[in-house]
Formats: C-alpha cells, structure tokens, sequence
C-alpha cells in the first residue's frame, strides 16, 4: 500500500474488518516508520449490530479517522419486512443467514420499529435505516442492484431523524456475539486459515 501511494495510484489507505486496538498499533507503527496512516475503518456496523460502538467508534472520532461501514442494511433485513420482496439473495446467501438469522428474533423488534417511523414519515425502511446509520458515520456501503436501491439511499441523506426517533430505533438493541471474519480475528488464531465463507463455522457462545 505505501508504494501504491507514492507511485500515485492511491491517496489514502483504509482497514477493514479489525478491532480499536490493532488500528491504533497500526497507525502507531505507521507514525513511527514515516508511514502513511489509516484514514478510514470499514467495519460491520447497522441497527442490528451495534458492537462497533463500544471502542472503535469512540477512537475514531477522537482519532478523526472516518468510519465506512458495510452491511449497512444488513443484508437487505433492514430495507424490508420479512416475507416481503424477497430477493434470490435473501435466500440462497448462506454468509448472511449465518450473520442474521442466529439473533433474528431479538432484531425482529428493531425491523418493527424502523417500518413504523418509515410508515410514520412515509418514506422506506431503507431511507430510514440509512438516515440512522449516517448520523453515526462519514459514508456508509450501500450495495445497489436495482435502480430504487440508489434512489433509496440518496434520499435517506436528505432525511432528518429526530432525537425521540433515533433513541426509538436504538432502544431495543441487545449485544451480539462476533461472527465471521471478525469472530477469528483473535491473536490466538492468528496463524489459521481464515474463513470468508460460512463452511463449517458455528456461533460459539463464548465469542
């Protein structure tokens, strides 16, 4: 990455997918070597998981390094009810079941709310879902298949939520277990082959 930058092909250098303490030693290292330094953390953040608030988002403000969260609507979950307008991926995409379905249940509440205040202030669930996550961060990945999908997403940048509505949505929000890249991102494992697809990965309940 740093020859990118000095050849000219890049600007800035992002992360993904790391916990506040790996990106603050990073950057450290970085400041030390005469490196470039992470500017931005691409990490798993919505209404369903909100565990990203607990160190990483703290010390990026302090650290001004912008937050892009992916799986903004977490898999599509938060852009509709269920049993409505399902899609071929919302069936077959075995990643996304083994991140949701698990605690489908408890975010089942949350999917309520958003449709009521999306009813409320006749917009989408995906503008309403949206509108929460960019008060939290720079720039959100919204993947977009279909035309409506842009759309939605352009006009949750021009909806205000209210302090009532935003502490609504949040409210019910009980912690969740780490899954996936990041449930293996433990020093301990650091020599193993990382999964990037469900396979034989199970939810464990002490992650």
């Amino acid at each position: 990455m740093r020859y990118c930058l000095k050849a000219g092909k890049a600007r800035y250098i992002g992360i993904s997918n790391c916990f506040a303490w790996q990106l603050a030693k990073a950057n450290a290292i970085a400041e030390k070597e005469g490196f470039a330094k992470f500017i931005s953390v691409q990490g798993h953040y919505n209404l369903f998981f909100r565990e990203e608030e607990r160190e990483m988002v703290p010390f990026c403000e302090e650290e001004n390094i912008a937050l892009t969260p992916y799986s903004a609507l977490a898999s599509g979950r938060l852009s509709r009810k269920p049993g409505e307008q399902d899609t071929k991926r919302a069936s077959e995409d075995a990643y996304a079941k083994f991140k949701y379905d698990a605690t489908a249940q408890q975010d089942s509440v949350i999917i309520d709310r958003v449709s009521e205040l999306a009813e409320k202030r006749g917009v989408s669930m995906t503008e309403v879902s949206l509108a929460w996550l960019l008060t939290k961060v720079a720039s959100p990945v919204v993947g977009a298949t279909k035309l409506h999908h842009i759309e939605g997403a352009a006009k949750a940048a021009e909806l205000t939520l209210t302090d009532g509505e935003l502490a609504y949505l949040e409210e019910p929000y009980v912690p969740h277990p780490l899954a996936g890249v990041m449930a293996q991102n433990k020093r301990e494992n650091a020599k193993d082959k990382h999964v990037r697809t469900t396979g034989n990965q199970k939810i464990r309940e002490d992650q």
